[in-house]
This record gives C-alpha cells, structure tokens and sequence, in this order.
C-alpha cells in the first residue's frame, strides 16, 4: 500500500516535469503549438496577481511597458491579441514574500508603436498575463494599447457674440479629435474660468460656456483650451461684448411759455441716461426735445378815462373833478394808471365871494386887497406855464424824429449829394441857431461820407451827435425810389470788394464757378497753408474788423467797446487739432472751434463773433446751443439759440451763427437732432494728382462740412500732396436717419480704364459721417490705364446716402499736366485784408450811424423806435437782449455789420429806413398841421 502511494507520487512530479520541459521546449521554438490554457495542480491556492496590466498609450515614437505582478506563480507569460509572446521578449523578476515565504514573479513587456501599427484586428491591440504555479493557472485582465494623438483643428471654435445685458451667452466648443479624449477648459482674458467659484457661469455642458444672465464683466475674449497627454490646442478668440441699450430718462417739466406776450412755445426734454447706451447699445428712438405752442395773457397798462366834470364851487372857492383808471384797467399784471386821481382848482380866480364871509371882516379892507392881488399873480402864473407847455409839446411833435431817413447814397460810401435845409428860423434845437437861414435855398454838401466833411466837423463841434436833429429833414434816395421815377441817383456807385461771390449765391466761400466767368479767381495755390489759422491786430477806440482768411470766421469790435486813450492787441484762432469738445450722443460739432482774446479785456459794447455752421436751419429738426470752453478746460452751456436771455445774443443766418458777446474765450456749436428730418450739410469734393508717370492714377473724394474751414483744410493738404480740384464741388444734403453713406465710381472708359477690384463702391457707416468732429472724410479710388497713349479720363463720381439725397459729379480731365484745364474756385478778398481799423472796416460810415441811433434810440408812441429797425431787418426775437444796451440801435447796426460783411449790401438798409419813413410819414400826415406840408411835399420833389 505504502508502495502503491510513492509510486504516484513519482509518477505526479515526472508528469509536470515533463510538462514543464514541454513548455520550455516549445517556448523556444516559434511554430511551436499554443501552451496549455491550465496545467493539472495539485489542490491548494492557485496563482494570484498582484498587478495586472494598465492600459497604454503611445505617445509619439516612445514604446510603452506592461507589467504583471502574481504571488505564488513558478512562470508568467504575455499573450497579445490571442498569441503568447516570445520568451526573449519578456523581463522576469523573482523574489520571495516574507510573510508567506511564497514565490513571487514579476515580468515586463516592451509594446512598440509599429507592433501597434501592424495589428489590423476588430479591435484595439490587447495584452494579458498568465501565471503558472505547481498548483495551476491563472489569466489576468486585458489591458488594450492604443496610439495617443489630438489633432490641430477644433471641430468647432467659439464665435464672438454681442449680447444685451442680462440675456443669455451660450459659446460652443467642440474640441479636436484625439486619443485620449482631450479635456477642455475655457479662458477669459487669458486666465482660466473656475465655475465653481460663480454659480452664474456653466462649463460642464458638453464643453461649452453658458453664462446664465450677461453682466458687464462677462465682456472680453474667451478662448476653448483642449489638452490630453499628447498637447494642449488653443481655438480660436471669440469677443463677447455685453452691451447697454440706450433708455430714455423721465421727462422734465415743462418750459416757461418762451413769449411774454401772444403766441409762443414752451418745451420740454429728456436724456438717454436711463441707462446710457454702453459698449455700442442702440440710442434712444424717439425725439429728446418736445415742443408745444402756447399762450400768454399780455399784460394790460391801466389808462384813465376821461376826466369828470367840475363839481360845484365849494365855500372854500374850489371845484373837484375825479377820473378813475379803467379805460381800460390794468390786467394780468399791467402797471398802474400813474398820475392823480382827482384834481381840484380855485373856481373865482383868487377872488373871494363876499357874501360866503361874515361881516366883521369887511372892514378889513387891506387885507381883502392883498388876497385878491396875490390870486391874480397866482393864476397869471398858471397861465404862462400852460402856454409854455402847450408851445412846448406842439415843437416836439413837429420836431420829433428831425432826421426821418437816412440816404442809402450815404450808406455806399460813394461821394454823394447831401442837401441840408433849415426848416424854421430862431429854433432852439439847430445846431448854429446864431445863423440866419435861408429858406428858399438849399445848402449842399458834397464830399465821401466815409471822411469828416465840413458839415460834419459843424456837427461834431457844435452838438453831440446822439441828439436827435429835429431840424433837419433827408429822404431816402434809393433804388426803390428811382425806380419810382422819383428822384435821379448820383452816376457813382460804391465799390463792391472784389473777389466776392454775386449777390444771391448759395454760399459765401469756395464755389466753384464756370470758368473763365470772372475776374477775382484764385487757384488752389492761393489758399494758405499756415499750420495754425489765427489773425491778430492792435486795437483802439475805434474799433475794428478781424477776419481769419478763407473760413468764415471774423471778429467785429465796435466803435467805442475798448476805451479811449487804450489800445490792446486782440487775436481770432481756430483750433486745427481734434476738439476737445466730444458731443454726446447723436449731438454734432457743427462748426469750427473759435479762441478769440485776450480774456482779461472787458469791453463796454457787445462784439459781435463770427462761426460758420453745417446745419440745414430748422427749429424743428435742429436744437443748436453755443458753447464755452471754461479756464479748466471744461465746456458748459451758454445758451440755446432759441432761448430768451439777456447774456449773449445768437443770430442763426442759413450758413453762420453772428453771436453778440461781453466776454473773450473759446466757443463752439453744438447741434442736437430733434428728430430724422435733421440735415447735415456737407461739401463733396474730387481731388487727383497733377501728374502721372505712371499707370496707376488716384480719385479722392472728400465729404466735408460745409463750412469754409473745412474746405479750407482739404485744399491745403490737397496742395501739399500735389492734388487739384477736378470737378466744382456739390452740396449733399446728409440726414440724421441712421443710414449709412456710399461713394462709387461710375462709367468708367472700358478698353481704356480700369479700377482695381473691390474699390469701385465704397460704404461709410452713419455714425462715420455724423458724428466726425473735424476731420473731413476721405475715401480713394485706384484706376490704372492700359497704356501710356490714354491721356483723357472720364468718369462719374456718385455720393448717395442710403434712402437719402445723391450727388453725381461728372470728372472731365487730362492726366498730362500741360494739357489740364485748371479749375478754378471764388474766394473772398479777405486774405489781403485780414485785419481793418477805424472806420474803413465798417460798411455804414460813422456820421450816418450816430443819425441812425440819434433817431431810432428815443422811444416813440408812433412806433418809430430801434424794435421796428431790429424788425425791418430779420430782427423779431430775443428783443428783450438790446433792451438792456444803452444804445439798442447801435447793437442791432453791429449785428448788421457783422452779417453783411462780404456783401456790404447797404441798398437793403436804406430800403429799410425808407419804409420806416413811408410808415412814419403816413402817421404824421394825420397830425402835422398844413403849414409843414408844403415843405414836406417840396422836399420829397427835391430827393430829399
């Protein structure tokens, strides 16, 4: 039996020697037949791991190494994608546990990339351990080997997005292929997005970036970050911009009705702050000023009625009469009637009724004597004063208003005939009443106005010109009368400025004219190209006129606005560089901005200054405000030109601003839409070279305000650059409707001309064209002719604005310089005098302007007065401002100065002053008695 148990036990042990040998044999040999999955064992544990394959990446060219670890295990071998590995290929370790004194194997493999590569399976390329024991087998996981890669491009990037505030980002990102799948992680502003420290922000959602409700910091560039072993791939920047939308604020109360008296209007307005538009939100639709009309109860002076009959005669030998203020009474806070409600007068002349006295007293007869002898005097007394005013009062009527008109000869400034007669003899209101005159002749004068002829010296020494001459009559002799028939004028006609534009033109600056048409033309070499436009002069008591040449901008002092015996050097400067001045809104920088000084001097008379302006004149589309730059460079409002006010006063003319003003500084016009129909008038020039040498010849095409500055600059960078007008430039009416600009070249000459591609049509946005302070635009065109032989160019040029107005400027021109027709523009002669002193810078001559305010300055019930020569020249608004000046007249002549100083069209303001004399004339008719007509008459047949 003990036989029987050893010889089992042999034959066991040769048996898995033998197998063991088997394995060893056929390991070795390559075409050898797969191992046995198990090998019989003895009962007990079986082979356990420890460590059992990973899986694995190859990243790039480095092979990857898997490892098995089993405990007890005599053999451990690898077998990939279902075949064992070769022996050699394996790395064996061999140790013991301490704590079970087992044997413990540990083996490697080096897996390639070409052996990954070369397998062509159903699936990935696999590996597992099997380990051996004298106990048996066991088989460990499958651990796959895979290529790691993470392509360039992202399958999707980002896009920018722009988003109202509070409404939701979503970014998508889709990152590039790539084994392992690549982890993502988002950027803003190059700093990594952590969601969990803001619960507004979602990055967990198939990797994109959902930020629930937008705020202003969400504002910036997001980048999508894709990483995995192999790289990192950026995608591509996508901006997020957060904007506001613009929200219109509450409206403010409205306006005191803007008229005193009668019809009116009164406004209201309201900002786009609420919120402001940010980050490029919308503007506010809709109107920001709202404008109704309304109406003022005048107000009513009280004037009494007639006065009542004399009551009875009192014992005390006086009669009452009383009247009572209510023809009509004062309403609506009309003055008082001033004067005294009653009267009373002695009704015996002084002489007592002896019966009204008691019998004592008639002895006293010396007594009764004196009473009767001072009541006489008394009422003497009364008498004589009542003739002296009722003589005084009817030579005043006679003589009220002595000069009636004013001779527009006189107003030329040509030599022209000035007959003086002496109305009436011993008058105590002539001038030279010690001399007798002669009233059947005339005493004529002839001589320039424009210089003190003896008349006028007589005047000047012998009475203040600013006393009305009630003796002396002289009639208009304009030519309104000659067209009558009435009067003959003189052969001689003032000279108008040369250089200037014709009476009636759209525009006092830069019009270009047809060719050849007129005297003064001047070349664009003419214009001057000095880097800072500022005229300065030294002036006095006289006053004077600064003009800064070619812009439109002067500068007018009056006579008497610097005191006597002081003379100070005052400039007038544009500022070339960008304003400082940055509308807000849609609001627009409408003309140029203007320094005139020093500030420290005070004048005692308003000057008048100057700016030309862009808008298309209309209170309902346009709110125009003047602006002033303060000594910490801060600019505030000084008024709207709509507005009441006694500070300034604004005269908006279709294309200048005359603004009355006490103080020097820097000002500027600010433009505020009111609604769509608003207009922006700009200036549409072409400019090409002079000379070509090559193939290629340039259009530039400007858009300009129109304005004579800005024309101004253009030409002198024209110049600089050798560039010349090629065509007269237009006037494109461009509104305020949000659409944008377009700029295209047309008719091109085919076979001989081309334009490079992409550069016939160009668009302009809206707000490039709106809002642009100063800087002009300019778009260029590129053509190229085929051959040196093309010498001729003609084309079109086509300005539009989008459902807006168009301009078409027809280019005719010759690319050779000897061949070119040189166009021409007008310009003013005011480059040649900048500056003027004394009274040669003034259109009406000094003598005649004392007659006028003399004449106009003193209040008259016939109406006769400084308002109705403010109306009869375009003055009828803000007349509360010349008011308050201590010579309304002369203010309203300044402000006459200062807009006609190109034209100098004094025919106007004689025809003026004759119809306030026809008007006055007809008054007086009423009232003067008939011995003044004949010489009223006699005068009018004489001409004057």
């Amino acid at each position: 039996m003990v036989f029987n148990q050893l010889n089992e036990m042999i034959q066991r042990v040769q048996q898995q020697e033998k197998c063991v040998f088997s394995f060893s044999s056929l390991s070795g040999n390559d075409n050898s037949e797969a191992l046995p999955e198990s090998i019989p064992s003895a009962p007990g544990t079986l082979p356990h791991f420890m460590e059992e394959p990973d899986d694995a990446y190859i990243i790039k060219s480095n092979p990857i190494v898997l490892r098995c670890k089993a405990m007890p295990a005599m053999q451990i071998f690898f077998k990939c994608n279902g075949e064992w590995v070769h022996q050699n290929e394996h790395v064996s370790e061999e140790s013991m546990d301490e704590t079970t004194g087992l044997k413990v194997r540990e083996v490697f493999i080096n897996v390639t990339r070409q052996q990954v590569e070369d397998f062509h399976g159903p699936e990935d390329y696999w590996c597992q351990c099997v380990a051996w024991s004298h106990l048996g087998t066991s088989k460990s996981r499958k651990a796959s080997v895979r290529i790691a890669y993470l392509r360039k491009n992202f399958e999707q990037d980002p896009q920018g997005k722009e988003v109202p505030i509070e409404g939701m980002i979503v970014l998508h990102c889709r990152p590039p292929e790539g084994v392992p799948a690549a982890e993502v992680e988002w950027l803003k502003n190059e700093e990594p997005i952590d969601s969990n420290l803001d619960e507004n922000i979602d990055t967990r959602a198939d990797h994109n970036l959902i930020i629930r409700q937008a705020r202003l910091s969400d504002s910036g560039n997001y980048t999508c970050m894709a990483a995995n072993i192999v790289a990192k791939r950026r995608s591509m920047s996508a901006t997020v911009v957060v904007y506001v939308n613009g929200g219109w604020s509450s409206w403010t109360e409205w306006s005191n009705c803007n008229a005193r008296c009668g019809r009116g209007w009164q406004k209201r307005s309201r900002t786009c702050t609420n919120p402001a538009p940010l980050n490029g939100g919308a503007f506010c639709e809709g109107m920001s000023v709202q404008k109704i009309t309304c109406t003022s109860l005048c107000p009513v002076d009280g004037n009494w009625e007639v006065w009542s009959e004399w009551s009875v005669c009192s014992p005390e030998c006086e009669h009452l009469r009383v009247r009572e203020c209510i023809a009509p009474p004062p309403r609506n806070g009309g003055k008082y009637c001033e004067g005294l409600s009653q009267e009373s007068e002695n009704c015996t002349e002084g002489l007592l009724l002896l019966t009204w006295y008691p019998l004592f007293l008639l002895s006293d007869i010396e007594t009764a004597s004196d009473i009767a002898l001072y009541s006489g005097l008394g009422a003497a007394v009364i008498a004589v004063a009542v003739l002296v005013v009722a003589v005084t009062l009817y030579r005043r009527s006679q003589s009220e208003y002595g000069v009636d008109v004013i001779d527009s000869s006189a107003l030329t400034g040509g030599f022209q005939t000035f007959n003086f007669k002496t109305v009436r003899q011993g008058n105590s209101l002539l001038l030279n009443s010690s001399m007798q005159p002669d009233l059947t002749v005339s005493r004529t004068y002839s001589g320039p106005i424009c210089l003190q002829d003896p008349m006028d010296k007589e005047l000047m020494t012998e009475s203040s010109l600013f006393n009305p001459l009630s003796d002396i009559k002289v009639k208009v002799q304009s030519s309104f009368m000659v067209s009558l028939g009435v009067t003959e004028r003189a052969e001689y006609h003032g000279k108008a400025h040369s250089g200037t534009f014709p009476h009636g033109n759209n525009r006092a600056f830069g019009t270009i004219q047809a060719r050849n048409k007129a005297t003064y033309i001047q070349n664009l070499s003419s214009i001057s190209t000095t880097s800072e436009l500022k005229t300065t002069a030294i002036f006095g008591h006289l006053g004077g006129r600064l003009v800064v040449p070619n812009t439109g901008v002067s500068l007018l002092i009056p006579h008497g606005a610097i005191p006597e015996e002081s003379s100070w050097e005052i400039y007038v400067a544009i500022t070339q560089k960008e304003s400082s001045l940055q509308p807000e809104g849609t609001d627009v920088l409408l003309g140029p901005e203007v320094t005139c000084g020093p500030s420290d001097l005070s004048v005692s008379t308003p000057f008048a200054l100057t700016i030309p302006h862009c808008a298309e004149v209309n209170s309902e589309h346009w709110n125009i405000h003047l602006k002033k730059r303060t000594q910490q460079g801060k600019w505030e409002e000084v008024m709207s030109v709509e507005e009441e006010t006694t500070s300034c006063y604004c005269l908006l003319d279709p294309y200048a601003c005359h603004i009355l003003l006490n103080s020097f500084g820097t000002y500027a016009l600010i433009g505020e839409p009111i609604s769509d129909c608003a207009v922006r008038q700009l200036k549409v020039a072409v400019f090409g070279c002079l000379s070509c040498n090559s193939l290629d010849y340039n259009l530039r095409v400007y858009c300009m305000d129109n304005t004579p500055c800005a024309f101004q600059e253009v030409v002198s960078d024209e110049r600089l650059q050798g560039g010349q007008l090629l065509e007269e430039p237009k006037l494109l009416h461009f509104k305020g409707n949000t659409f944008s600009l377009q700029i295209s070249v047309l008719d091109i000459p085919p076979f001989l001309w081309r334009i490079k591609p992409f550069t016939a049509c160009q668009e302009v946005p809206f707000s490039r064209v709106w809002c642009s302070s100063q800087k002009p635009l300019h778009c260029a065109f590129s053509l190229e002719r085929y051959t040196p032989a093309t010498t001729q160019l003609s084309c079109k040029i086509c300005v539009r604005q989008v459902k807006g107005h168009e301009q078409i400027l027809q280019i005719q021109t010759s690319i050779l310089e000897n061949e070119r027709e040189t166009i021409t523009f007008f310009a003013h002669d005011d480059s040649n005098f900048p500056a003027q002193m004394g009274p040669k810078a003034f259109k009406i001559p000094y003598s005649i302007r004392q007659r006028i305010c003399a004449t106009f300055d003193t209040p008259n019930a016939k109406g006769k007065d400084w308002q109705m020569l403010a109306q009869k020249n375009s003055i009828n608004r803000n007349l509360s401002y010349f008011a308050t000046q201590s010579s309304p007249s002369a203010v309203i002549l300044d402000l006459w100065e200062a807009r006609h100083q190109h034209d100098g069209d004094l025919d106007s303001l004689a025809c003026a002053l004759e119809e306030i004399g026809r008007t006055h004339s007809k008054i007086s008719d009423i009232t003067e008695t008939e011995i003044e007509e004949p010489d009223f008459n006699y005068s009018r047949q004489n001409g004057l």
